[in-house]
């Protein structure tokens, strides 16, 4: 799921990067999501469940890999029992080799990793650049010209992003050189550990000082720090020269054809690969050790992750996925998290088989709704669960908006996706604190964090209430949705004024509580 950066003025007067803590104490939103509402109230849900036995549950986190050595997520691991660890034996015969934890659709079998990769558009665009380019409209078929538009219309958006992405990545770069410099004044005027109170009485002589004074209150909140910067400067430099880059061959490393579905024994079973923070937190969130006081607790308490690392940074492969939704329903995963989406998909049958094969056995899909501030009923966002060409509808499958923890009107996250008919329902994605590589923790946003909250629950709840179906518990989830119908909402992305409940298809936030009541009275129709 795609992060969202504030490019800085060419006055380097302002700055923003997706993962900072809003000024707030780690201490005041540790765990804010699994408390009263606007949290999930998860604990409260646990109290009611005392007195009942759980089974384990397995949840496939289809994602940029998870650090299994994670200290808070020790035992919380999927392990493969039919294969025999490092013997280079395919002893299980699912055609990968000592998978034992899941599966990397981002590797080659030497054991190389991809991290970055294109962006779907910038796919399609280095297809249509095959046929089109250079070429005016008169000389271009009829039967062509929709894709000849299609190919104008990416080709300037994404040369105009690009361009604009490279401007940010050296104006990134030029702060982080001027980071010390301007800590060292700050300091020789302020004093050493200067707070945001010492900056706002600071009284500027010079327009170079009101320049020092607007980045001093950054510095003093914790907001511009060097990993901040560093952060930014990683960002733009993945989208300018690989995201965006139409010559950027994504499978280099992997010998493995994007567009071949039909070979599929590819990859290696290093499930954490180069860059495993998003897979790390997402896993967190579902479940990470719950009452050790370590990080954030995880949703789901009687849960294994399986790790299916198939999201570089950048946008997946269509058959990356398909193949690991496959890969997770044959092996036993009841709930599968998908912190995943783009605007472009080139093998939506293939992604569509594969959604409708975990439907048919039952499993759960978890789709995060995206982080555009967009309305998805309007606008493209894949996988979906609903295609152009889809003639039955995929009952296991639902979408997750990101609420907060501020219900007065900003209950919705302002860079959550959002949709009447194709979002269901929200879910804490603002200001989550949870494990990520290194044994270490940070704060998050996204609906990608909102999507494993939900199949945290769902999967909490399967563990409880066995002989319900996952049909049954997704039900459950979306009846019991505490409704925010008829408060007022800003419009994600906008100062428009909405009513929340016209956001999704419940108008509600998820209840773990209310969910356990809602499972009890379907336990007991049985």
């Amino acid at each position: 799921m795609k992060k969202r950066f504030i490019t800085l003025s060419l006055a380097l007067l302002s700055f923003g990067v997706m993962n900072y803590f809003y000024g707030q104490e780690k201490a005041e939103i540790t765990n804010w999501y699994n408390g009263k509402s606007p949290g999930m109230n998860t604990e409260k849900a646990y109290s009611s469940l005392k007195k009942r036995k759980s089974t384990t549950v397995i949840v496939a986190v289809i994602d940029s890999g998870i650090d299994i050595e994670h200290k808070d997520l020790q035992g919380k691991i999927w392990l493969n029992e039919d294969e025999i660890p490092n013997n280079g034996i395919d002893d299980d015969k699912n055609g990968y080799i000592d998978d034992m934890h899941g599966w990397n659709f981002l590797g080659s079998a030497t054991g190389e990793n991809q991290k970055y990769a294109r962006l779907e558009k910038t796919r399609l665009l280095a297809q249509l650049e095959e046929r089109f380019k250079g070429k005016e409209s008169s000389q271009v078929a009829a039967a062509d010209k929709a894709d000849y538009e299609l190919y104008k219309r990416l080709n300037k958006e994404i040369n105009d992003e690009r361009k604009g992405n490279m401007e940010a990545l050296e104006q990134y770069k030029q702060i982080g050189e001027m980071l010390p410099v301007i800590k060292a004044k700050l300091t020789e005027i302020l004093g050493a550990d200067f707070t945001v109170e010492d900056v706002e009485n600071w009284k500027p002589s010079s327009p170079e000082e009101m320049q020092m004074k607007q980045l001093g209150a950054y510095i003093a909140s914790g907001e511009l720090t060097e990993e901040a910067i560093q952060e930014g400067v990683d960002h733009f430099d993945a989208s300018a020269n690989y995201q965006l880059n139409t010559e950027y061959d994504d499978r280099m490393n992997i010998g493995d054809n994007p567009h071949d579905f039909n070979d599929v024994h590819y990859g290696n079973n290093d499930v954490e690969g180069p860059d495993a923070l998003h897979g790390t937190h997402v896993g967190g969130i579902i479940g990470a050790v719950r009452g050790n006081g370590l990080g954030g607790d995880g949703v789901a308490e009687n849960v294994k992750l399986m790790s299916l690392r198939a999201v570089p940074d950048g946008d997946e492969q269509d058959k990356d996925v398909a193949l690991a939704i496959r890969y997770a329903v044959d092996n036993g995963a009841m709930v599968i998290n998908m912190s995943f989406g783009k605007s472009f998909s080139m093998h939506q049958q293939e992604v569509y088989d594969a959604l409708a094969y975990a439907d048919s056995k039952g499993v759960l899909l978890v789709h995060a709704a995206g982080n555009d501030a967009a309305n998805v009923d309007e606008a493209d966002n894949f996988p979906s669960s609903s295609y152009s060409f889809q003639k039955a509808k995929l009952g296991n499958y639902i979408t997750i908006g990101a609420s907060t923890r501020y219900p007065k009107g900003k209950l919705a996250a302002d860079f959550s996706n959002y949709g009447q008919t194709k979002v269901d329902v929200f879910a804490p994605g603002l200001e989550i604190y949870n494990s990520v590589p290194q044994s270490d923790y940070k704060t998050l946003q996204g609906t990608s964090m909102a999507g494993p909250m939900v199949a945290g629950v769902a999967a909490m709840l399967k563990s409880y209430f066995p002989t319900l179906t996952m049909l049954q518990i997704k039900e459950a989830i979306l009846s019991s949705a505490k409704s925010y119908k008829g408060t007022e909402q800003a419009l994600p992305g906008s100062e428009q004024k909405v009513d929340f409940g016209t956001l999704s298809v419940t108008g509600g936030v998820v209840d773990v509580s209310a969910a356990v009541k809602a499972c009890m009275k379907l336990e007991a129709k049985k």
